[in-house]
């Protein structure tokens, strides 16, 4: 038998979450569609974890539940406490909707954004073999030579 897949079993978790939530809130599947604005179908392929809905959908889900998007997001796996509140592909999610940008603008920033992305994640990777021991203030406050003059200090008068 084949492993299970992760992704596919946090969409069937979330597909749970919302059946729940909606149960709680005392809310047919039809009272919840027309509140997110989305079909019954779909709505009913999302608690059953058949279908990835977007961050437009759970966003309406969450405010038809009254639920903090914060938290929906946490429980489809897009949002991770490692990551401070970070919404994983919300950046190319926007620059993708926005409507303001042709096709073209789209394709670069994005192109750039990625660029960026992988960057830091190279820099990130390779900080901790690269980085130094960490270096203690020199002794009285006094700065090494040729470093800049802290914040509030008069410089020398030489």
């Amino acid at each position: 038998m084949a492993a299970e897949d992760p992704w596919r079993a946090q969409l069937e978790a979330f597909g749970n979450f919302v059946r729940t939530q909606r149960q709680l809130a005392k809310l047919s599947l039809r009272e919840l569609a027309e509140l997110a604005t989305v079909s019954n179908p779909y709505l009913s392929q999302i608690e059953r974890g058949l279908h990835e809905p977007s961050i437009r959908v759970i966003k309406a889900i969450a405010n038809a539940l009254e639920i903090s998007t914060e938290t929906m997001l946490a429980q489809v796996g897009l949002v991770d406490d490692n990551d401070e509140g970070r919404v994983h592909g919300a950046t190319e999610a926007a620059i993708s909707a926005d409507p303001y940008l042709t096709d073209g603008q789209r394709e670069a920033l994005l192109a750039v954004y990625r660029s960026y992305v992988a960057e830091s994640r190279n820099t990130i990777k390779r900080s901790p073999k690269t980085a130094g021991p960490a270096r203690k203030a020199p002794p009285n406050g006094t700065a090494e030579p040729g470093a800049p003059p802290a914040a509030g200090s008069a410089p020398d008068a030489g």
